[in-house]
Formats: C-alpha cells, sequence, structure tokens
C-alpha cells in the first residue's frame, strides 16, 4: 500500500492569485503597512527594508530582507536601500549562527520568473541556513519539502535574538 504524505501548507500557495489572467491579488505580499509583525512574521522594520521570514520555507530561518519600496528592478535601489539590505542580510546571518547553529548559508535573489522568483513584481534577498546532510529526495519525488519546525516557533526564537 503506497505512503500518503500531507502537505497541506501547499493549498495555500496554490490558491494565492496569479498574475497571468487568473485572480487579480488583493496586494502585494511584500507591501507591508502596519500589519501585525507576528501575524505577517516581520522579525525587524528598519529605515528602508524589513526582515521577514518566509512562508514556503526551504529550511527554518530561511528569511528574506525587502525594501519597503515596491520595485522589482535591481539596479532602482538607492546607495541607502543597497546599504541597509546588505546590513541587515548580516544581521541575519548572526541572529541564525546563534540561535540555529547552521551549517552555511544560501543568499541571494531571483530576479523574473524565468531566474525563479516566485514574487517578480517586488524583489526581496532570501537569507537560507543550511546543515549538512539536510538535502533529501522528497522535493524530487514529490514537489514536498520536510520542514522540522512550525513558522511561528521559529519566528519567536529569531525575534528573541535580533539586534541582541
Amino acid at each position: 500500500m503506497p505512503a500518503h504524505l500531507f502537505a497541506t501548507w501547499r493549498m495555500e500557495y496554490i490558491g494565492l492569485a496569479k498574475p497571468d489572467g487568473g485572480q487579480s491579488p488583493p496586494r502585494c505580499v511584500f507591501c507591508v503597512g502596519e500589519d501585525s509583525d507576528e501575524e505577517r512574521l516581520i522579525l525587524h522594520r528598519g529605515e528602508s527594508c524589513f526582515v521577514i521570514l518566509n512562508l514556503y520555507p526551504y529550511n527554518p530561518g530561511h528569511m528574506m530582507v525587502v525594501p519597503y519600496r515596491h520595485t522589482n528592478v535591481y539596479e532602482s535601489l538607492t546607495q541607502g536601500e543597497f546599504s541597509e539590505m546588505n546590513a541587515l542580510s548580516a544581521e541575519a546571518v548572526r541572529v541564525l549562527k546563534r540561535v540555529s547553529s547552521p551549517d552555511g548559508f544560501n543568499i541571494g535573489m531571483n530576479l523574473g520568473k524565468t531566474a525563479g522568483a516566485g514574487v517578480d513584481e517586488h524583489l526581496h534577498l532570501h537569507i537560507v541556513p543550511r546543515w549538512n546532510g539536510d538535502t533529501n529526495f522528497m522535493p524530487v519525488l514529490s514537489d514536498t519539502r520536510v520542514v522540522p519546525e512550525a513558522l511561528h516557533a521559529t519566528w519567536l526564537k529569531l525575534k528573541e535574538e535580533w539586534g541582541r
């Protein structure tokens, strides 16, 4: 009898509005206002950028640094946005090292759908903690990721450490 794996969180992702003729999105997922930081998983709000946990992480602690300004044009970032984005990514690495002791990191951007951007209308910098042996067969065989910790639990640990 075959085993069944349930990735129920995927339905929320699958049901998201599609810019290519599907439902119109109510707003950009990265344009934040006075939203609840805990509800939106925002770890830090800076002057021109903020840090948020990825709602669909590759690993626990997968964060993104996002400019407040709605843009998908990398070269349009101001010097202040570039500087703060880099400073916040360095702080994210420091926090993740203290909280989770990863063996390495992937840090980068996917600019445009062709480059793999899931949300291509608002650029964002990914910080993904990596551990030896954290890859497995699940994404290859079933488009399922095994993330061993609940997002809110990860958010609480990282939020507590941020800015210490």
